[in-house]
């Protein structure tokens, strides 16, 4: 993760190792993002603590990655990630499902130890 000329020195560059996005979840994001006017903003991913298993993850939309970021581009989407949340995202994919019952962003994450039913919640 070496600052590159074109991103300020606070804010480090990541790659695919850290979070993957699928061509499906990729697609919905610029869609959002298009939405919001922010065609070239980021995808912020936290995780934080909460949900029945201890931990969740949080998305939100920023026009720009803030100090300290890990910026992650993949599938050419800017995903942003905070260095406390990339030790339990580390190798991580995001998808998109479409579907009645249980679509939306999904996370595939090989350092939860344990989810819960619902799936919205993992412990590490």
């Amino acid at each position: 993760m070496v600052p590159t000329p074109d991103v300020p020195p606070e804010i480090r560059v990541g790659d695919e190792r850290l979070i993957k996005v699928t061509a499906s979840a990729a697609e919905r994001i610029r869609l959002l993002l298009a939405r919001q006017g922010w065609a070239s903003g980021v995808l912020r991913i936290a995780v934080v603590g909460g949900g029945c298993s201890g931990l969740t993850y949080k998305m939100d939309f920023y026009k720009e990655p803030a100090a300290r970021d890990i910026v992650v581009e993949s599938a050419g989407i800017r995903v942003v990630v905070d260095p406390k949340s990339a030790l339990y995202l580390t190798g991580s994919e995001l998808d998109y499902v479409e579907a009645l019952q249980g679509g939306g962003f999904k996370v595939k994450n090989p350092n939860a130890a344990s989810s819960c039913s619902c799936g919205e919640s993992f412990s590490a």
